[in-house]
């Protein structure tokens, strides 16, 4: 293996991919071709003239778009991301097009989360389209937990940051703080220091708390309007606060249950070119419903809707990107490359990684995602090897 996880010699392939359209954020391009060389785009144009390559792929009239990014899922295929392996959770993402992926945990005692980061992280060795770990407990209002155990949510402590940036290290990207917990606006500061990206979410908290996260350096708002007070017009709470701030990407779960279509077309108008698509799956995407676990919780899905067992707690989703993909234009109104956009370069703008990943440009990652003309998943390239 090389030193991307590819097999010895696949990064020197060179394969060109033809299209009938190409589609990223910068827009649409017809009779589309993208010459992928190893794990990185070499190149990119249109019309019957291309640079030689060792392979040519004509997709037909399929559209390519770049891989997508998931910033916050819990697994797939019957597994979760705590498990011991969730190697067919990340298969069946892969499946419907997603290449890059953040690897949602929820709350649990820190050893928990700890041993969780570490079989995380050996699987990253090998794996560069995992892209490290979302700690979406414990830092969470007990008044606003979700799906997530009550007796192992904390405050956000300097030990208890530190013990999770060591057990970490390598593999923590992303952390969800509630803005109101006693100590929060300092720990912001020491996770974006140590260069782990935060958000705001499962929060009771007010306009003004959530807005001195964001200034304290949170960039994230975690799945927008579930588990938070709703934007109220004279309360506009964290909503309200991450609206108003351009540095802030909003994450929607675009399933039709989460959220109301109509309220997710106001959030794309109200917040162009921020709101990143998410799964916020767990172990029901891709399979059966029935009886699950998430962390510590039994979950109950019955029409591909998961709730805590017992409750009218949603216990996130079984939503898989391509989708959301469909939901973004079908229900909330957005155009292809819009639709494109916010499960691509908004959710790698909102890692830092914008400038490799969510764009069909020469010196991107070689993630592509070929669609039919009814926007089905038809095949998926990450890091340049063919995924599906």
């Amino acid at each position: 293996m090389s030193a991307t996880g590819l097999p010895t010699g696949q990064e020197a392939r060179r394969t060109l991919v033809r299209a009938a359209r190409v589609v990223d954020a910068a827009g649409s391009t017809a009779d589309g071709w993208v010459l992928v060389d190893g794990d990185t785009i070499a190149a990119v144009g249109t019309g019957p003239e291309a640079p030689a390559a060792d392979r040519v792929v004509d997709l037909g009239d399929a559209t390519l778009t770049p891989g997508f990014v998931d910033l916050h899922g819990h697994g797939g295929a019957t597994e979760a991301y705590e498990d011991d392996s969730f190697a067919a959770a990340l298969a069946v993402h892969r499946a419907h097009g997603t290449t890059r992926s953040v690897l949602s945990l929820v709350a649990d005692p820190i050893p928990s989360l700890a041993a969780s980061m570490a079989r995380v992280r050996t699987v990253m060795a090998d794996d560069p389209l995992v892209l490290g770990v979302h700690l979406e407990g414990p830092f969470l209002s007990p008044h606003n937990k979700g799906a997530h155990n009550e007796s192992f949510l904390v405050d956000p402590t300097p030990a208890a940051v530190d013990a999770l940036l060591e057990a970490g290290e390598g593999v923590l990207r992303q952390v969800t703080i509630a803005p109101e917990l006693p100590g929060a606006v300092d720990a912001v500061r020491r996770f974006v220091d140590a260069g782990v990206t935060v958000a705001v979410g499962h929060t009771v908290g007010t306009y003004d708390q959530a807005r001195a996260s964001f200034d304290a350096g949170a960039t994230i708002l975690t799945h927008a309007f579930n588990a938070m007070p709703g934007l109220h017009h004279r309360a506009p709470g964290p909503i309200g606060a991450a609206v108003a701030d351009e540095r802030v990407t909003l994450e929607l779960i675009l399933d039709g249950v989460h959220v109301h279509p109509v309220v997710a077309e106001t959030l794309f108008r109200a917040a162009p070119g921020r709101v990143a698509l998410i799964t916020d799956a767990m172990g029901a995407a891709g399979a059966a419903d029935g009886a699950y676990r998430l962390g510590s919780l039994d979950v109950t899905v019955t029409d591909g809707v998961a709730h805590v067992a017992g409750t009218d707690t949603i216990a996130g989703s079984t939503l898989t990107q391509d989708a959301a993909l469909r939901n973004a234009i079908l229900l909330a109104g957005r155009t292809l490359p819009e639709a494109v956009a916010a499960l691509t370069s908004v959710p790698a703008g909102a890692l830092g990684l914008g400038d490799r990943l969510g764009r069909i440009a020469p010196g991107s990652a070689a993630d592509l995602v070929a669609l039919s003309p009814a926007l089905e998943v038809q095949r998926v390239w990450g890091g340049g090897r063919e995924l599906r």
